[in-house]
This record gives structure tokens, C-alpha cells and sequence, in this order.
């Protein structure tokens, strides 16, 4: 039986499917455009639905509030048993009834807790992939990373270990009705981060403390508005505690989780002129 992966071009859906087909898991990518190597599907267009989940007993989703109804019918009706949903840390912290990002994410589970299908919930912190959003142009450009809470502490998590419980959650038992909420495994301050990519790179990085007004502008040249909001906050938060890590990568699928230095070197060439 099939499982599509939405989104499998995106940061987490291509180390899914990627994931699935090593396990010799027929997988059905999908995408918005159709190309050899995916069909098209568009969360936003349920008439494009039915004939990506034809055939299929698992999928891989990402959240999308608007279209999740469209899903859920389309899934029933194809006989899809399992669902395991990349969804977000935030709903579980304090105020999430607040948080625009919890309050999207959660209407995807309600929905999908609701249906009737099997599902898992992958609920991860702060990407280290958003470095790249953060910090690329500046780093490339050989200038200094702009940061208001450069001693703020976050626990990066790879997009590889996410794509890792997921793959998981769709090849072994047990995994049905449950949530995972993902941190890093290690607490890094930004300076930290930064000096990580640095040393992947091979360059010393320069780090200017900016106001949080001017962060804020900083990140809303790369970003939408709720996810500088979202991104601030994190900060925040971490210039006062300390965030939590978690151990449940190695515990789900045998292996330690990937530490931000290791994801720095993988990526190197995302930060290189």
C-alpha cells in the first residue's frame, strides 16, 4: 500500500519520503506543480486530492488550517488508515490559546482527532533549518549576524530527526493516538549557533546586538509577520530560562539525535558566498 507524503519538496517531506523509500516504502510524493517525480496536490484545492490519496493507507501532512476538511473527506474516502501530522511545539506552551501558530496547528489535530483515522502528532521546537531564513544573507554577504538576545538559549532541532519520527510513526506499531513533542538535544545560546556556523564554514562571524524593534524588521525582510512574532518570543523566552531538550529521537528510532554543530556541517554550503 501506498503513502504520500505531502509537501515532499519542503525541509521535512523530502527526508520523509526520502526515509520511506529506503525502507522500501512505495511512497507517492506530491507537491502544488506536478513533475516526474510528484503528483500534485494542493491542500488548498481539495479537487486535486482524491486522485493523490487514491490507493494510499498512510500519509505524511503538514498543517494547513484551511484545508484540513478537504483532507480529512477526501482521506475517509480513499480508505487512508494512518495520518502522522508535522505539526508544532507551540501547542503545548504556556499560551497557546494566544499564539497564532498553536491555534493554526491545533485546528489541524482537532480535526484530524475528530475523523476517525489514526494519527500521530509530531510537534517540534525551534527548526535549525530557520537559521537559514535568519541569517544566510547576512552571513554570505560577509557581514555581521544581527541579533537582540545574542545569550538567548535555544535547543535547535533537525529536520532530519523530525523526517526520522515520522518515518517511524509510519513503519512500526504502536505510534497510533500518540503525540511527540521534539526539542533539540543540546541548549545553544544564538552566539553560540552563529559560532557553530562559522566553524562549518570556516570564517569567523561578526555578531552585532540590535534592538528587539530592529530584529523584528530584520526578520520581516525573510518572514511573515506571525512568524517574526513567533521567532521574537522564542528569544525572549530564552534570554530568561532555560528551554527544554528531549531524548526522543534515540528513544523512537535507535539512533542520538543530530546536535546543531553536526547540522551546521551538513549545511555548510547554505551559508557559503
Amino acid at each position: 500500500m501506498v503513502t504520500v507524503v505531502f509537501g515532499a519538496r519542503g525541509n521535512v517531506g523530502r527526508h520523509v519520503a526520502g526515509g520511506l523509500a529506503a525502507l522500501g516504502v512505495p511512497v507517492r510524493s506530491t507537491s502544488r506543480t506536478r513533475d516526474a517525480a510528484h503528483v500534485a496536490a494542493d491542500l488548498d484545492a481539495p479537487e486535486t486530492l482524491p486522485a493523490a490519496l487514491e490507493g494510499a493507507s498512510q500519509v505524511f501532512l503538514y498543517a494547513k488550517p484551511t484545508g484540513i476538511d478537504g483532507f480529512v473527506a477526501a482521506a475517509r474516502s480513499a480508505g487512508v488508515r494512518h495520518v502522522v501530522l508535522l505539526s508544532s511545539g507551540a501547542v503545548v506552551q504556556p499560551g497557546a490559546n494566544r499564539n497564532p501558530i498553536a491555534r493554526d496547528h491545533r485546528v489541524v489535530e482537532v480535526a484530524l482527532e475528530e475523523s476517525g483515522l489514526s494519527w500521530t502528532f509530531i510537534r517540534p521546537g525551534m527548526f535549525a533549518t530557520n537559521t537559514r531564513w535568519w541569517w544566510t544573507q547576512a552571513i554570505k554577504g560577509g557581514e555581521a549576524v544581527r541579533l537582540p538576545y545574542p545569550e538567548a538559549l535555544t535547543a535547535p532541532v533537525s529536520e532530519r530527526d523530525m523526517a526520522a519520527l515520522a518515518v517511524t510513526a509510519l513503519t512500526e506499531r504502536g505510534h497510533g493516538r500518540q503525540a511527540y513533542t521534539l526539542y533539540g538535544p543540546q541548549v545553544l545560546t544564538l552566539r553560540e549557533q552563529v559560532g557553530h556556523i562559522g566553524s562549518a564554514i570556516g570564517k569567523k562571524i561578526a555578531i552585532e546586538t540590535v534592538t528587539p524593534e530592529q530584529a523584528r524588521a530584520d526578520l520581516g525582510r525573510t518572514m511573515p509577520a506571525m512568524g517574526v512574532e513567533a521567532i521574537m518570543h522564542a528569544w525572549e523566552a530564552g534570554a530568561e530560562t532555560v528551554p527544554e531538550t528531549s531524548a526522543i529521537v534515540e528513544k523512537l528510532t535507535g539512533r542520538p539525535a543530530q546536535t546543531f554543530p553536526e547540522w551546521a556541517r551538513d549545511h555548510a554550503d547554505d551559508f557559503r558566498p
